[in-house]
């Protein structure tokens, strides 16, 4: 089974021989090193490059072992050009070799060279990007499949595919498994055995109990707004733990930073200005996000806003949560201040768009609570409303599209429909 992953072929492709270390990085077994080693390097080789003008080295095979010293490394890379045509070198999770950063920039410096790293730790690669690079690292960032990638290779209705989707994810391997009892283990055992593993070593973390229940109450609220602050006080009263606020913001940077969540900023509309805090927490999959939890809060209006918010972000937007304050007369006819909220603003250079999660828009009544805060905005971008059913897109007189979940996700234009 190949699925093509067409969006970040392109997205390498269009960097290919730009002067710029290629960075790929993403959430552990999301398919980053099968998009270097299997697909790139076919294209590669399907536009005539010779085999032998494609250095792949997988860092994180015992078997290169010896080449993880920086040093040997670079010499390594040196003595397999030959000649004066172009060669290509694909470095798997990079991250495994101290001052890589020192490695690619001398890399660079072959002139027939063209150099793709991957790596699994932001800490590791998005820093150096902008820093150790000196301005000529260039990041791709990749994430699980997306529902239009899953459905590419699921046999079955399309229906069925975002139950399965919605309950198991889309990390690659999943594709390849034929029970649901199967699926499960694979995606605990591996949030258990690689993911906190990894965090646990990298970041010399001595109690594990807190960042293993640290983890749950952030699976267990996502889409809600949190902050440190407010986690340490369930620590303190549901947990008698004495975790301290800095603890927990530091846990949850080393999950940022190993790419298993993501979080987004809070933005006040008319005020154009950023809120510090609280802030919402998404998972990456959803498929890990409910492993943690044992399959047991399968809520489909929480998960629906996290695939949302996953596939916004994979098609390279920046995402807030908006806010908008309004002001109504009570029944006193006094005026209040109320707080809207707008799910996402998706930002990407001059385009901008406001999108509404709603599940389930059951009568008249839930349609406006949910288009109230769009209509509330006095700017004349695109408002969008995503549902859970399969409907056919809509747009009415007060310039409201909406939309099935499954259109906004197999449809990469959706947001311009």
């Amino acid at each position: 089974m190949e699925i093509a992953r067409e969006y970040y072929l392109n997205q390498i492709r269009m960097r290919e021989r730009n002067g710029f270390v290629k960075v790929i990085t993403g959430v552990r077994r999301c398919g980053k090193s099968y998009l270097l080693f299997k697909l790139f390097k076919k294209d590669l080789m399907d536009r005539g490059i010779p085999e032998n003008h494609i250095i792949s080295i997988a860092l994180d095979n015992i078997e290169n072992k010896w080449l993880r010293e920086p040093l040997t490394l670079y010499k390594h890379v040196k003595s397999l050009i030959e000649d004066n045509k172009q060669y290509y070198v694909l470095l798997d999770e990079i991250q495994f070799v101290p001052d890589f950063s020192e490695v690619l920039n001398s890399l660079m410096q072959i002139e027939n060279l063209d150099v793709y790293a991957t790596g699994s730790n932001s800490k590791f690669l998005s820093s150096d990007i902008l820093t150790e690079f000196r301005g000529r690292g260039d990041e791709i960032r990749v994430y699980p499949l997306s529902f239009e990638e899953y459905v590419s290779a699921f046999e079955g209705t399309e229906e069925d595919a975002f139950n399965e989707y919605m309950t198991y994810g889309g990390l690659p391997r999943i594709l390849s498994f034929d029970t649901d009892e199967q699926k499960a283990k694979y995606l605990t055992d591996l949030f258990k055995e690689t993911y906190l593993k990894d965090l646990i070593e990298h970041n010399h973390i001595m109690n594990t109990t807190e960042l293993e229940d640290l983890v749950n109450i952030l699976a267990s609220s996502i889409g809600s707004l949190t902050n440190p602050t407010k986690l340490e006080n369930t620590f303190h009263t549901v947990m008698k733990s004495e975790i301290t606020s800095k603890t927990i913001k530091n846990y949850i940077d080393y999950l940022q930073d190993a790419f298993i969540v993501d979080i987004a900023n809070r933005y006040d509309i008319k005020g154009r200005k950023y809120i510090g805090t609280p802030k919402k927490i998404y998972f990456v999959d959803p498929g890990l996000r409910n492993a943690r939890l044992g399959f047991r809060q399968i809520e489909e209006t929480h998960l629906m806003e996290n695939i949302i918010y996953n596939e916004v972000r994979r098609r390279g937007y920046s995402v807030d949560v908006g806010l908008i304050e309004i002001r109504e007369m009570d029944d006193e006819g006094k005026r209040l201040r109320k707080q809207l909220e707008v799910d996402f603003i998706a930002y990407k250079g001059n385009n901008k768009y406001y999108i509404q999660s709603a599940f389930v828009l059951p009568d008249e009544e839930k349609k406006k609570q949910e288009e109230r805060p769009l209509l509330s905005i006095g700017d004349s971008f695109k408002k969008i409303v995503v549902v859970g059913n399969h409907i056919k897109l809509k747009r009415d007189e007060k310039g409201i599209t909406t939309m099935g979940i499954r259109q906004f996700l197999l449809d990469q234009n959706s947001l311009d429909l």
